[in-house]
């Protein structure tokens, strides 16, 4: 029987069902002692064959006898075949942190997967600055959703864009990734977080990755909020193909091999001044190029 795990705890594993005469049937898991051996752990979204045990305690009992090879893996959060990244930002309380933002979307480009960005609370932004944001972003090409989760507006857009897909939900802690999920199904799924009066920064409430199903064919993962986002698996070198608006301009440069951070004759930059390029998303760039270039040398070391 085929079927997909939806949430691990220790050594056990949630396994729906994904077969019709046993749809939605959860099975609780073991692994065989192979999968040890071989240094193979699954993950939730992971796509499995379970083999089906004598009930016990009126509780359905398996054990995942194969992994069907994965067509993504992400390790932290720990999950595999997701087919798109919701970024979640809070327009206010914390502020909008767009240097992770920058980072999870340059993710997303290199895993081929795609992005919708979402922008929570925009009711505390008195000034309307989420405004720019989204501009800024529907200008390179994303879909930008606002939302105010606990009034449930901008929920149905959301849900729509949901369909038929493996859904992450990813932000710094207090964004309200728990209160859009919880909206999106009408009741409590997750708990949410707090906001600490004294830093304006979230308080996590979400400690394991847990993969709910809205439909058929649809889910969404709630994961661990985490305040930082490494993308170490993009060398410094590369990071200008993975913002996508800065592909057209790359090889305008003067130097095969140009940084876009000190040469002269570059295309990236000759593109900021006919504002082609934003100038903030360039500079939040040349941060993470220099972060990422920092880890690199210290690594020599």
């Amino acid at each position: 029987m085929q079927g997909i795990i939806i949430e691990n705890k220790s050594n056990l594993y949630k396994v729906a069902s994904i077969e019709k005469e046993n749809e939605g049937t959860i099975y609780e898991t073991k692994i065989r002692g192979k999968f040890k051996k071989e240094e193979i752990s699954p993950a939730v979204g992971d796509y499995v064959e379970i083999k089906v045990l004598p009930k016990e305690e009126e509780k359905e009992q398996a054990v995942i006898e194969r992994i069907i090879p994965r067509k993504i893996y992400i390790k932290r959060p720990k999950i595999a075949n997701i087919t798109q990244m919701i970024l979640v930002l809070s327009s206010k309380n914390p502020k909008p942190d767009l240097i992770m933002l920058d980072k999870q979307l340059a993710f997303a480009e290199l895993m081929g997967v795609k992005a919708v960005i979402v922008l929570n609370k925009i009711d505390l932004d008195k000034d309307k600055q989420f405004e720019q944001i989204k501009s800024m972003y529907e200008n390179i090409g994303y879909k930008v959703i606002n939302t105010m989760a606990k009034e449930g507006k901008g929920i149905e857009e959301l849900m729509e864009i949901l369909q038929n897909n493996i859904n992450v939900f990813s932000g710094n802690s207090g964004v309200g990734k728990s209160t859009l999920i919880n909206s999106i199904f009408g009741k409590e799924m997750t708990e949410e977080g707090q906001i600490s009066k004294k830093n304006k920064r979230g308080k996590n409430t979400t400690t394991k990755t847990r993969l709910y199903e809205i439909e058929k064919n649809t889910y969404i993962a709630d994961t661990p909020g985490f305040s930082t986002f490494e993308i170490t698996e993009i060398e410094s070198k590369d990071l200008a193909k993975y913002f996508r608006e800065f592909n057209k301009y790359i090889n305008k440069c003067e130097f095969l091999d140009c940084t876009h951070i000190k040469e002269e004759n570059c295309g990236l930059k000759k593109a900021i001044e006919e504002g082609k390029i934003h100038k903030d998303r360039y500079e939040r760039f040349c941060k993470i190029y220099n972060e990422l270039k920092e880890k690199e040398e210290r690594k020599k070391w």
